[in-house]
């Protein structure tokens, strides 16, 4: 298949990386702290620390994790938000030659002991406001060793206590729970400070994250994403962004990082890409505190940020964000879900930087296609893929279509995941036999290999026998002024297999069902209107802020 991409590529960046630059996360790591070990790496709640600290700090952690017994490949579990804690326990584990298995701390008991069980994972780090969660299952679970972590831990003793008092007893943020073993973060450190960290083997091979899918085909699974895979989309980004950063670009670059650290898009382009740029990653815990976080925003003279749709929408409908300074704003980076054209062009207008789309999955580990960060305008399409990356697009039968024909985006890189965690058949089931990944997202390539995503292959509605999809419906009803956010969902409907229902947030509250459809219509051919309209205070998201379909198209189901 000729890479017809590379043609319109942005000048300056290669066609390939070399998949084998590092042996390992752990290499890149000790490069980097060798590096910019002066420089700040990560910021929370007023406390920053540097490289420097990082290194000493994971190192005692993984050293802690060996002396109880943890060996090469054992899987440890993280569930907690973006807090200090988190890095310095991720680079302990990877350090130590185990397995990171991320955790979100909302889940269930009953999604918690799925997760612990399914991994096999013999420790957990966890906030200890989600500590009651995990005194439900533990004993159902291989876990053996417990970390608990409080918030203000690494916060220095005097705002760490204040922090850990209001949290506990003035917010009520940590209901009861009780371990018969379990030790303290900081306990762990003051120990792993003492001891030897053990250099293990770690091959390019070898598992690194078992990276759980949100499991909205069924059961959550979990992608094996190797130490190659993982070093092979940071080394892929960092030629990508290379040609628009400059020394002093990197010297001071600053990315806010507002999605979890627990999920792919975040632990990738945030956490981990930091390692190759030497920039500080500023933690939101909180980003659903939208005037916090707009707070937080205007201590920082910020390089990049990145987020989601709704998470720029939500900034942009929150007072003072307007009057923020983004002269230091160079990449505005959306992913995890579709960025719609009128919230793209909202944000050009209120910072003066265009918000580009990429793409990826977890089982991409995250990057597959992105656009140039100079882009000078919205352009709807998820970009190029980057150095080393085929998009193919197939038809059911997996033959490739010809250009401007709509299949489902099939990916083949070095950032492909090895398959999922002791599940052979689901693994065949989403790999070709030419090695690419079925990614299950309905998508159209243009002459300059450009590619648009139409829709989710699940979420598509079938209305009298036309394919029509959610994100073009929701796209033109978010151009009308008076919504802040929507979802379309399919519905049965006896006329016509399924119907469009239409769920709308209002920004204006004089908004009406007429209203919407005479602009539906104007925009929309006629079996593509919603035949049913709901007005609603909220829709439900995930934990990253993606608008929950299935959830809408379930509750009217039930």
């Amino acid at each position: 298949m000729e890479r017809i991409w590379l043609k319109h590529y942005p000048a300056g960046v290669p066609a390939d990386i070399d998949p084998d630059k590092y042996q390992s996360i752990r290499d890149l790591f000790e490069e980097s702290v060798a590096g910019f070990g002066a420089r700040p790496a990560y910021y929370c709640m007023g406390r920053e620390i540097t490289f420097a600290e990082l290194e000493r700090m994971s190192k005692a952690f993984g050293a802690w994790l060996q002396a109880q017994g943890l060996q090469k490949g054992d899987r440890v579990a993280l569930m907690m938000p973006n807090v200090l804690q988190y890095p310095v326990a991720l680079f302990g584990v990877l350090r130590a030659g185990l397995v990171v298995v991320n955790v979100n701390p909302l889940y269930t008991p009953r999604e918690l002991e799925h997760q612990l069980l399914d991994s096999g994972a013999k420790a957990i780090v966890i906030l200890e406001n989600f500590a009651h969660t995990l005194e439900q299952v533990i004993a159902k679970t291989p876990v053996k060793t417990v970390v608990l972590a409080a918030m203000g831990d690494l916060l220095g003793p005097a705002k760490g206590a204040l922090v850990n008092f209001v949290v506990r007893n003035v917010k009520k943020m940590v209901p009861a729970f009780q371990f018969e073993h379990a030790i303290r973060f900081n306990d762990v450190l003051a120990e792993g400070r003492g001891l030897p960290l053990v250099r293990v083997e770690i091959k390019p091979g070898d598992i690194a994250f078992l990276q759980y899918t949100g499991g909205t085909t069924g059961v959550s699974k979990g992608a094996m994403l190797l130490n190659r895979n993982i070093t092979s989309n940071l080394t892929q980004v960092d030629a990508w962004l290379n040609p628009f950063l400059t020394d002093e670009d990197r010297k001071n670059y600053i990315i806010i990082t507002a999605l979890p650290l627990y999920h792919i898009f975040s632990l990738t382009v945030n956490c981990l890409m930091m390692l190759k740029i030497g920039g500080k990653n500023v933690l939101i815990v909180n980003p659903r505190d939208m005037p916090g976080f707009v707070k937080e925003l205007a201590r920082h003279k910020y390089t990049t940020i990145t987020g989601v749709n709704t998470l720029f929408n939500g900034l942009m409908h929150t007072p003072g964000f307007d009057r923020l300074d983004f002269s230091a704003l160079r990449i505005s980076n959306g992913g995890g879900m579709a960025v719609q054209k009128a919230v793209a062009e909202r944000w050009k207008k209120i910072t003066g930087v265009t918000l580009t789309e990429g793409y990826g999955l977890t089982e991409t580990s995250p990057v597959a296609t992105t656009n140039a960060p100079d882009a000078k305008e919205f352009n709807g399409s998820i970009g190029l893929p980057v150095p080393s990356t085929e998009i193919s697009i197939r038809d059911d039968a997996g033959n490739e279509l010809p250009l401007g024909q709509a299949g489902e985006i099939c990916i083949r890189g070095p950032q492909v995941m090895a398959g999922y965690w002791q599940r052979p058949e689901e693994t065949a089931k989403v790999m070709t036999a030419d090695g690419f990944f079925r990614s299950g997202d309905i998508g159209i390539m243009d002459e300059l290999g450009h590619t648009r995503i139409v829709d989710r292959k699940k979420d598509m509605i079938l209305v009298s026998g036309f394919n029509v999809y959610p994100n073009e419906i929701e796209g033109v009803v978010m151009l009308h002024p008076g919504v802040v956010e929507c979802a379309a969902v399919g519905v049965p409907d006896e006329h016509s297999t399924e119907a469009v229902k239409l769920f709308v947030v209002r920004k204006d509250s004089e908004l009406t069902e007429k209203d919407l459809r005479a602009h539906c219509h104007e925009n929309l051919t006629g079996y593509k209107c919603p035949k049913h309209i709901e007005f609603r205070t909220e829709l439900p998201k995930t934990n990253v802020g993606k608008i929950l379909r299935r959830s809408l198209r379930d509750e009217k189901a039930a």
